[in-house]
């Protein structure tokens, strides 16, 4: 009686309740294939939803009010401007002496306004991939080895104190200018940065210094403001101007006889510096014309997808179209702007838009198919650019340093008679003017709005909380389907053989065996690590083939792809072959390696997402759609069905346009033209990219390129 007892009280307790988490979690991965059709369509479709969620620009920083004050610039200062344009472009010089006296010209100007005056001089550094100086810039106190006395540069720089200023913070004014080989739309961009320099040191409301740097752009417009950015950055003991003294007698000879004609006090051999940059401008004036209208391109794209504040953008925006009349422009995609297909969606939201409001008034859904057609060529841009990690202008450099900093070219409608010049002068100076004053004003660094964005037009964003939506979308599944993959793969693993089996082989399973098969999945994840390693082994190949001497681009690519051939057949053979493992581990060891796989690359677009967010949705709209298809190729014929041939055909069509060169390709041909392909255009490529220390980089080769292998892995098990 007392056993019955006891047996009905453990009848009667209770179960353990499950959570609902852990419920959600098992549901979850039980529909992993639903969830992933799911959300993927979904990631997709909120992609191309952006342009209609799109909200206007705005002023986020009260502080900034631009506009609020009447333009002070003259026709006096305008025509001081145009007549630095006049003795720039009317100097009959020898080429040789063209840079030292346009630089002289220039300085005799500034100092004639009371500026502080000084020359920088530098050497050019060429951009060289180097493993262990990957995320950080060049010493500026190290120079090339095999520098020549007669190639440098010489940035000319003028700086006004401001009076209500104690120093501590000052605007860049930046004009790139050839003195070798410069054109009228460098000099006018010159005259216009003349024309405020010289109301900027008459007005009393100046609370910044200002820098203005015409910089010697013979070498690049970027190389000239990244050195002298970074010595104005770095402290210095030693000026270079004095080890260029002792290694080049000769250059500073000539350089002090053509600077003794500058006369003045404020003129300075020694650097100068102001006080913590605030914001830059670059200001360019493009030599070619429009036919209809003055317009102006904004470039705020910076290394590994930096952009600056809203903020800078929209006062630009905003004092170019409502002050000065004129057209704004951000770069797009030209080739999208005449599809059909992307015609065709549009008018599908558009139709929709129409609809909700009929519903509801208050509902502002769609835009027109116009409007939706050039959304989506501006975000096109602006994630290709931002995943491209490349600056789109002298800009970059000064975001390197976390200053906010954009390029503005303006685009004239050109014209040579002295009204259409004096226009151009006067409209382009009034708007580096109001941009000069909003930041003024500023008490702070920009804050205020957002860091994060992709721009569909010049006054339309997305901020990083909706387009984040897309991107969480399509990696959301990735976790599910690994954990899926691992359940049903262990589970039949250890059942597969069990079907002719006896009960007593069943009941003298030990514990060592039960926990012997739960860790199979190591040796999958030994050959993820050995593929991942080999991604790593082939990113620093290109280091030591720039090391051959006279090696043309077509040479070193053909290494290039040699050596990685060689070393993935080399660790897989040592590491990761199958042969070292047994028969029996072979029948789902697919779905072992499919699992952890999935793994990898949901940690790597993760924390690439962090990094560069446009280089991971890139990535996962190549990545995701192919590692959640990837299934042995043997199986799917083996079972003839119409599922299984519609996924071998996604398989390879997924696997061709996923390899990084062919997306390469693809895209370029797309942009460019299919004819003027050729192979060497893929190296020349990536060594933009490992030359700009672009993250991008990285990526293509320890994560991309990897889980590329790994899926082709996949496709060719034998199961």
């Amino acid at each position: 009686m007392a056993e019955t007892k006891e047996k009905s009280e453990t009848d009667e307790k209770p179960k353990p309740r499950v959570r609902p988490i852990v419920r959600l979690g098992i549901f979850l991965i039980s529909h992993s294939f639903l969830v992933s059709v799911v959300c993927c369509s979904a990631g997709v479709l909120a992609l191309f939803l952006l342009p209609v969620l799109a909200k206007n620009t705005y002023i986020s920083e009260n502080a900034l009010m631009p506009g609020s004050a009447s333009p002070m610039l003259s026709n006096q200062h305008i025509s001081n401007g145009n007549r630095l344009v006049k003795d720039l472009t009317g100097s009959k010089l020898k080429s040789s002496e063209t840079g030292i006296e346009s630089q002289r010209i220039i300085a005799q100007y500034m100092l004639d306004l009371g500026a502080e005056v000084s020359f920088h001089k530098f050497h050019p550094q060429l951009n060289q991939f180097h493993p262990l100086h990957f995320f950080s810039t060049p010493d500026s106190g190290i120079m090339q080895e095999n520098y020549s006395c007669s190639s440098y540069g010489i940035n000319t720089v003028g700086i006004i104190r401001a009076p209500r200023s104690d120093g501590k913070e000052a605007i860049i004014l930046v004009t790139p200018y050839n003195t070798l080989k410069s054109g009228l739309g460098e000099a006018l961009s010159v005259g216009i940065a003349y024309s405020v320099f010289s109301l900027l040191t008459q007005v009393t409301w100046l609370a910044k210094d200002i820098i203005w740097l015409v910089a010697d752009s013979r070498y690049g417009e970027y190389e000239a403001v990244a050195v002298w950015l970074r010595d104005y950055q770095t402290p210095k003991f030693s000026s270079l101007s004095t080890i260029n003294a002792e290694m080049c007698p000769d250059i500073n000879n000539l350089y002090e006889l053509n600077v003794n004609s500058i006369a003045g006090s404020k003129f300075s051999n020694s650097f100068r510096r102001a006080g913590t940059m605030a914001a830059a401008l670059v200001l360019k004036v493009r030599d070619q014309s429009e036919q209809f209208e003055d317009t102006i391109s904004i470039y705020a794209e910076a290394s590994n997808g930096q952009m600056p504040n809203l903020d800078l953008i929209n006062v630009v925006n905003y004092l170019a179209v409502h002050r000065q009349g004129l057209r704004v422009k951000v770069e797009k995609l030209w080739s999208l702007l005449n599809s059909s297909w992307l015609r065709n969606l549009g008018e599908i939201f558009e139709s929709l838009g129409k609809v909700a409001k009929s519903l509801n008034p208050e509902w502002k859904f769609g835009i027109p198919a116009t409007e939706y057609v050039e959304g989506i060529a501006t975000l096109a841009s602006s994630l290709y650019y931002q995943a491209l990690g490349v600056p789109t202008g002298p800009h970059g450099a000064f975001r390197d340093y976390q200053v906010d900093a954009v390029t503005l070219e303006i685009l004239p409608r050109f014209s040579s008679d002295k009204v259409r010049r004096n226009d151009i002068l006067l409209r382009g100076g009034r708007l580096i003017e109001g941009v000069i004053r909003s930041v003024n004003n500023l008490l702070e660094k920009f804050h205020q709005s957002f860091f994060l964005y992709l721009l569909t037009s010049p006054s339309k964003f997305v901020s990083v909380g909706v387009y984040m939506i897309a991107f969480a979308l399509l990696i959301v599944p990735l976790p599910m389907v690994a954990a899926s993959l691992y359940v049903d793969a262990s589970s039949l693993g250890n059942c597969s053989k069990s079907d002719n089996s006896t009960t007593s082989a069943i009941t003298n399973t030990d514990e060592r065996g039960i926990t012997v098969r739960s860790w199979r999945w190591l040796n999958s994840a030994k050959l993820v690590f050995v593929v991942h390693l080999w991604g790593a082994i082939v990113s620093l190949l290109p280091y030591f083939i720039c090391q051959i001497p006279d090696c043309s681009p077509t040479t070193s690519f053909m290494i290039w792809v040699l050596l990685s051939m060689l070393s993935l057949l080399a660790l897989y053979s040592v590491l990761a072959s199958p042969l070292s493992y047994a028969e029996a581990s072979q029948e789902k060891e697919w779905a072992f390696v499919k699992s952890v796989t999935i793994s990898s690359v949901f940690i790597g677009l993760g924390l690439m997402s962090v990094i560069n967010f446009a280089t991971a949705e890139i990535g996962a709209l190549l990545m995701v759609p192919m590692c959640l298809l990837a299934r042995p190729l043997k199986l799917d014929i083996r079972a003839g069905t119409l599922r299984s041939f519609s996924r071998i055909i996604c398989n390879l069509v997924l696997g061709l346009i996923a390899f990084p060169p062919a997306a390469f390709f693809l895209l370029k041909g797309m942009l460019d033209d299919f004819g003027s392909l050729n192979a060497v255009d893929f190296w020349m490529w990536v060594e933009s990219l490992w030359a700009w220390n672009s993250a991008t980089y990285l990526f293509i080769g320890m994560v991309h390129l990897p889980c590329w292998v790994l899926c082709i892995h996949i496709l060719l098990h034998t199961c």
